[in-house]
C-alpha cells in the first residue's frame, strides 16, 4: 500500500513564532491518522510539491485545516484558504547542498556558519529557505542561541529575514536533511569541502548540530517515524519560497547570471571592513542608460560628482565649496543604491559602502568602530576620489529618541565630509523617519528621489531583466508591464525568479528550457510587491465590471472619474484638465457598492488600499492623522492605486459637533491636506463610500477632493433580474425558475438580497438531498420566507432626494 495522505484546507498560521521556520501544523488526531509524530517530515503538494516539519497543533486547530507558515504556504505554490495534499515524506540524508543568496550573506556568512545555520532542516531543489535556526524545540545538544550571535555578527540585523534559494540538493529526487557531513557551500563559491572550519568563539561562533533522529551519514533514504528518520535534527527552520522578505534597496538591475534573490534581500553589502563597510560590489553596476526609471537621478548625481572632484577650483571660485552630500529617496526596492554606484563608476569613483541597519544591529561600541572604519576606508585623495554610501540612514539615524550613537555619527560624518574628503550619499525610503541633524548644510544638503515606474519603464526594465533569459514566442512583456503596477524593479526580479522556477519544474517537457507567458502571469500573481506588503490591500477576485448587473450609468461614472485618468492621462494634459481627484458612492444598505469597487479593481489593473473608516482613529493625539498619511504614502508608493474609504461618514463628520477630543477633525483636516495640499496625488484617486452622505464634512465635497458624487440607487425590476442573472450564473437552475417574473416580484430587495435569496435556495435544495442537481422554483419559494426585503423605503427616499437636491 502506499503512503497515506490527505487532502486538507490550507491557512496561515497565526503563530508568529512558526513564520519562516517550515512548519506544518496539524490537529494531533490528523497527524496520527497520517501515521506520524510532531518534527516528522511531510510533502506538501499544491501548485508544487514542498516539503515540511509536521507538528501536533494545539486543540484549536481543526481537523480539516493544515496550518502553513507564511513562507511554506508559498512555497507550495499556494493562497491562504487554498487545498493541499499532505503526506510523509522519505527524507534522504543530503551530499552536497548549494544555495543562492543576497549579496550581503555570500559575502558575510560562511560556508561553515551557513551549515550549522541549516542543521536539520528539510530542503527541496527550487524552493528558499531562512536562517532560522530551530528554537521553537531545539534537539538535545544544539546551541542555537551560538549560531544566532553568529549570523547577528556577520549579517547584522537583517539575518531574521534573509531568504535563499536552494540551487542543489543531492541526492536529487526528493527531500534532502541537512547533517554534519553535507557539503554545504554558496552557489559558484566556497563550500565547506574547501573552507576549514572556523572554531567556536564566544559571541559569534557557532556549536555542531546533531540531535536525536538524524541519520549520521551522508547517503540512505529514512522513513518519518522510525529512529533515523523522524524529524531532521540539529537546527530545524523553514524551507521557504516565494514571499519575498523585507526588501532592501539592491534593486538596480541584475544580470541575468546574478541570485535571484540579491535584490529582495538585504542590501548588497561588498567585501572590505565587514558587514556594514566595504568597496563597492563585486560585479560591475549597470551602465546609466540601463537604469531606465533611475537614470535621470543617476546622470544628476554624476554632473555633481564630476563638478566636485574634477572641477573642484569652479566650485571655489564661484563661492561653493567642494563637499557633497545628497540624500537619494525613494521607495524600497527602486534600486537607489545601485543608481549610486552606477554614477561613481561612470565618474570613475570609489563606492565605500555602510549598510546602517547592520551598524544599528550591534552594541554602540562596535556600531562606532564599524562607522569610523568605513570612513577611514573613505578617505580620498585627488587621483583617488570616493563616495561614502550610507544604505537606509534612518535605521541608524532615527527621528524619533535618536540614540546618543546618532550624535557620533553625524560628527564622524561631518568631519570627514569636509572639503577635501569623500562625497556623502545616503538613502531612505523613509525620509520622514530621518534625523533633522543630517539634513543640515555642512551634511546632507540636497536630495534626488527615485520614482516609481511607470508601464513603460517597467517594460523596459522586464527587457533588461529578461535580456538571457530563453523566452518562448508567447511572451508578451507589454501585457506583464500592465499588470504589475506598483511594482519596483525588486519586485519585477522576483517575478523573474518565480517564472525560472515555474519553467525548470515542467521538466522534461518539450520547450521546457524556456520562459512563457503564463509563467509570467502566474509569477505576478504569486509576488506581492513591495509597496504592498503593509496589507490593508483589497481582493477583487477576478471580478470586472462586466459581471456587475445593470448600473450602466453608475458603472459609466466609475469608469470616467476612476480608470480614465489612470489609463489615459495624456488625453486630460492633452486637453489642459486635471484628472478627478475623487469619487463619493453613496447609496442604501446593500446596493453594491463595496462590490463595484471589488469589480473596479480587477478592471483597471490598479492597487486598491481599503480602509473602514474607524481603522484610521486613534484616540492617542497624532497618531490617526499618521496613519492618514501613511496610507496616502503606501498608495503614491503603489501607483496607480485606489484608495477606498469604506464608511466614510465615520472617519470625516462634519467638524465641530465632535465629542472625541476633536480626534475626527482632525482626521477631517489631515483628509483635507493629502486630497488637495501642497503635493499633489499622482495616479492616485480616492473613492468613498456610504450610506448617510449628509453626515460627511461638506469641505470633503467640493471640487478638488470628492468631487464626484455617485447614486447608487436601489435596484429597479430590470436591474434584480440582471442581478440574478449574474448571481445566479454557476447556479444550476431549473427551467421552471423565470428570473424575469421573479425579479419583478422582489420589491424592496436590493443587490445583496438578490444574492442572498439564491443562496438560500440552493441552500433549501442541499437539505433536501445532498445530491440535489438543480435549484427548481419550489426552492425559491421557500427561501423567500426566509430572505426578507432589507431596504427600509424611508432611508432610500431621503437617499433619492439628496441625489436630486445635488444635481440640481
Amino acid at each position: 500500500m502506499g503512503d497515506p495522505s490527505l487532502t486538507l484546507l490550507a491557512r496561515l498560521a497565526p503563530a508568529a513564532s512558526d513564520a519562516r521556520r517550515g512548519v506544518i501544523r496539524l490537529h494531533p488526531e490528523v497527524l496520527a491518522g497520517l501515521g506520524l509524530r510532531s518534527w516528522d517530515a511531510v510533502t506538501l503538494t499544491g501548485a508544487r510539491v514542498t516539503a515540511a516539519l509536521a507538528v501536533a497543533g494545539d486543540g484549536t486547530t481543526p481537523h480539516g485545516q493544515a496550518r502553513l507558515d507564511d513562507v511554506t504556504l508559498s512555497n507550495a505554490g499556494l493562497t491562504d484558504g487554498a487545498t493541499v495534499v499532505v503526506a510523509p515524506a522519505s527524507v534522504s540524508a543530503a551530499r552536497e547542498v548549494r544555495l543562492l543568496g543576497s549579496r550581503l550573506a555570500t559575502v558575510t556568512v560562511s560556508p561553515e556558519t551557513l551549515r550549522l545555520a541549516l542543521m536539520g532542516k528539510v530542503l527541496v531543489r527550487g524552493d528558499a529557505v531562512s536562517l532560522l535556526p530551530q528554537d521553537i524545540e531545539p534537539p538535545p545538544g544544539s546551541d542555537v542561541g551560538s549560531v544566532r550571535r553568529a549570523l547577528a555578527a556577520a549579517v547584522g540585523g537583517a539575518w531574521t529575514s534573509e531568504l535563499l534559494t536552494v540551487a542543489v540538493a543531492a541526492p536529487d529526487g526528493g527531500p534532502v536533511v541537512v547533517q554534519p557531513s553535507t557539503v554545504v557551500g554558496w552557489e559558484g563559491g566556497t563550500d565547506t569541502g574547501t573552507v576549514a572550519p572556523v572554531p567556536a568563539r564566544a559571541g559569534s561562533g557557532a556549536a555542531p548540530g546533531g540531535g536525536a533522529g538524524a541519520p549520521d551519514g551522508a547517503g540512505g533514504t529514512h522513513r518519518p517515524g522510525s529512529p533515523a528518520g523522524r524529524g531532521p535534527a540539529g537546527f530545524v527552520g523553514s524551507p521557504g519560497a516565494g514571499a519575498a522578505g523585507p526588501a532592501g534597496d539592491g534593486g538596480g538591475l541584475p544580470g541575468p547570471g546574478t541570485a535571484p534573490d540579491a535584490v529582495r534581500g538585504a542590501e548588497q553589502c561588498a567585501p572590505g571592513t565587514g558587514p556594514g563597510s566595504g568597496e563597492a560590489a563585486a560585479d560591475p553596476p549597470p551602465a546609466l542608460e540601463d537604469l531606465a526609471a533611475g537614470e535621470p537621478v543617476a546622470r544628476r548625481l554624476l554632473d555633481w560628482l564630476e563638478l566636485m572632484f574634477r572641477r573642484p577650483e569652479l566650485l571655489t571660485r564661484l563661492g561653493g565649496s567642494a563637499r557633497l552630500g545628497v540624500l537619494v529617496t525613494g521607495p524600497e526596492g527602486a534600486g537607489k543604491a545601485t543608481l549610486v554606484r552606477s554614477a561613481a563608476a561612470a565618474a570613475g569613483v570609489r563606492c565605500v559602502e555602510l549598510v546602517a541597519p547592520a551598524v544599528a544591529a550591534v552594541e554602540p561600541a562596535a556600531a562606532a568602530e564599524r562607522v569610523r572604519a568605513a570612513i577611514a576606508e573613505a578617505r580620498c585623495t585627488p587621483d583617488d576620489p570616493a563616495v561614502l554610501l550610507v544604505h537606509d540612514a534612518d535605521a541608524l539615524l532615527p527621528a524619533s529618541n535618536p540614540p546618543p550613537l546618532a550624535t557620533l555619527v553625524l560628527d564622524e560624518l561631518r568631519a570627514a565630509t569636509a572639503p577635501g574628503g569623500p562625497a556623502l550619499v545616503v538613502t531612505s525610503a523613509a525620509p520622514e523617519a530621518l534625523d533633522p541633524r543630517l539634513r543640515a548644510p555642512d551634511l546632507v544638503d540636497r536630495e534626488l528621489a527615485v520614482p516609481l515606474p511607470d508601464t513603460a519603464t517597467r517594460r523596459a526594465l522586464l527587457e533588461r531583466l529578461l535580456s538571457g533569459v530563453p523566452r518562448a514566442g508567447d511572451v508578451d512583456l507589454g501585457v506583464i508591464a500592465a499588470r504589475t503596477p506598483g511594482f519596483v524593479v525588486a519586485d519585477l526580479a522576483a517575478v523573474r525568479r518565480e517564472a525560472a522556477i515555474a519553467a525548470a519544474l515542467r521538466g522534461g517537457e518539450a520547450g521546457a528550457e524556456q520562459v512563457c507567458q503564463q509563467d509570467l502571469l502566474d509569477a505576478v500573481g504569486s509576488v506581492r510587491p513591495i509597496s504592498l506588503s503593509g496589507g490593508g490591500t483589497l481582493s477583487h477576485g477576478g471580478l470586472t465590471l462586466a459581471d456587475v448587473g445593470d448600473m450602466a450609468e453608475v458603472k459609466q461614472s466609475l469608469t470616467e472619474a476612476v480608470l480614465w485618468p489612470l489609463r489615459h492621462p495624456d488625453s486630460f494634459a492633452r486637453l489642459g484638465v486635471d484628472a478627478p481627484r475623487g469619487v463619493l458612492l453613496y447609496g442604501p444598505p446593500g446596493g453594491g457598492k463595496t462590490f463595484l469597487l471589488r469589480a473596479l479593481a480587477g478592471s483597471g489593473d490598479l492597487n486598491v488600499f481599503a480602509v473602514k473608516g474607524a481603522e484610521l482613529l486613534d484616540k492617542y493625539v497624532g497618531e490617526s492623522e499618521r496613519a492618514v498619511r501613511e496610507l496616502f504614502r503606501r498608495a503614491a508608493e503603489a501607483a496607480p492605486a485606489l484608495i477606498f474609504l469604506d464608511e466614510v461618514d465615520a472617519l470625516a463628520p462634519r467638524r465641530g459637533g465632535s465629542t472625541d477630543a476633536g480626534v475626527a477633525d482632525r482626521v477631517v483636516a489631515a483628509l483635507l491636506t493629502e486630497l488637495d495640499g501642497a503635493t499633489p496625488l499622482r495616479e492616485v484617486v480616492v473613492v468613498g463610500a456610504t450610506n448617510r452622505p449628509e453626515l460627511i464634512d461638506p469641505a470633503l465635497l467640493r471640487p478638488g477632493r470628492l468631487e464626484r458624487l455617485v447614486f447608487v440607487p436601489p435596484p429597479d425590476a430590470e436591474a434584480r433580474a440582471d442581478i440574478l442573472r449574474a448571481a445566479g450564473r454557476d447556479v444550476p437552475l431549473a427551467d421552471d425558475v423565470d428570473l424575469d417574473a421573479l425579479a419583478s416580484d422582489l420589491d424592496g430587495y436590493s443587490a445583496a438580497d438578490c444574492a442572498a435569496l439564491l443562496r438560500e435556495a440552493a441552500l433549501t435544495a442541499m437539505r433536501e438531498s445532498l445530491d440535489a442537481g438543480e435549484v427548481t422554483a419550489a426552492h425559491v419559494t421557500t427561501a423567500r420566507e426566509t430572505v426578507r426585503p432589507s431596504l427600509d423605503p424611508a432611508q432610500a427616499a431621503e437617499l433619492e432626494a439628496y441625489a436630486a437636491r445635488r444635481t440640481g
